[in-house]
């Protein structure tokens, strides 16, 4: 049994991680796809996050085959209702397909809903702060697809402390629903940024947190230990920037600690970062069915205090 967590003031109650759609139809196959998301949900990892860009940046793909391939799932495993669904908006899709508009969100609105075969998302994440938009017509927009019953909850992701207090604040004076989630990028070879601007915000307004890039591109898996590990890798440029100092030692504190637990380093670097202050669910990707069983563990997983202040001390180096 997968264990749950209330998701800010959102009303959603979902589980303890958040499986990851940016894989789907990048590097992992269709087939391949519907086999995990089967067997995500019957292991109860039924939250389930994608976003209307990916995967626009291989080669020939135009965005939305994320969405496509879990609508497919949708549509042949009748499962829709036992799915948290989140997606996102904003990101620039090519032919002046970007931003927080009024009118694009809800055009990618409707776009979302027909790849995905639903009739709702249960979480939009405005994916991109667009300073070029009036936050005021931003919020306006999600609470009109709100008020339709096309989206239960809203969220921002890669927003700055001050412009998601902004946005807090623009939902109050205008008696708009604010965002009830974020999605940041935070892990435990990337802390500075997140605990210090955008930590004290979530916490004033009750936020929930879905951290991205949960395990560093993979190297918190410990699958990357030198340079000729990240040769050729999909994610061997992103995974490769962490092999300092301060990444080994991370690597050498979570696997003395996976061999305490007889659990691997991502089970315990999810684990950890699960037990973070106001983090709900850390979303971690799977690329075959054996990882989806780990991700099922991690969640499972509760380290002592010992073992919490260990990670974090070498972390936050």
């Amino acid at each position: 049994m997968i264990p749950t967590r209330k998701l800010g003031q959102s009303g959603l109650e979902v589980p303890a991680i958040d499986l990851g759609g940016n894989v789907f139809g990048w590097t992992v196959d269709e087939n391949a796809t519907l086999r995990i998301l089967d067997k995500a949900v019957d292991l109860g990892l039924t939250f389930i996050d994608t976003a209307d860009l990916y995967s626009r940046w291989v080669p020939g793909h135009k965005g939305g085959e994320s969405e496509t391939l879990i609508g497919k799932w949708f549509a042949r495993s009748g499962k829709r209702n036992q799915v948290t669904l989140t997606t996102k908006v904003g990101m620039d899709m090519g032919d002046g397909k970007k931003g927080l508009s009024a009118k694009y969100i809800a055009r990618a609105a409707e776009d979302s809903l027909r790849r995905l075969q639903t009739d709702r998302i249960d979480l939009y994440f405005s994916h991109l702060d667009d300073p070029d938009t009036p936050l005021e017509e931003t919020l306006g927009a999600h609470a009109k697809l709100i008020a339709e019953g096309k989206v239960r909850a809203t969220g921002a992701s890669n927003y700055k402390g001050a412009r998601l207090r902004e946005a807090m604040e623009t939902a109050r004076r205008n008696n708009l629903p604010g965002y009830t989630a974020l999605q940041p990028h935070y892990n435990m070879m990337e802390r500075a940024e997140y605990e210090s601007d955008l930590a004290p915000v979530v916490a004033e307004y009750g936020l929930g947190v879905v951290p991205y890039f949960a395990l560093a591109s993979g190297f918190l898996t410990g699958k990357y230990r030198s340079a000729k590990d990240v040769e050729g890798k999909t994610r061997g440029q992103s995974a490769g920037k962490y092999l300092n100092e301060k990444g080994l030692g991370v690597l050498a504190a979570l696997d003395e600690v996976a061999g305490q637990y007889k659990a691997t380093t991502g089970e315990v670097a999810l684990a950890w970062l699960g037990a973070q202050p106001g983090i709900t669910a850390p979303i971690a990707s799977a690329t075959n069915e054996e990882q989806v069983e780990e991700l099922a563990k991690a969640a499972n997983l509760r380290l002592d205090e010992a073992s919490l202040a260990k990670l974090d001390t070498v972390s936050r180096q």
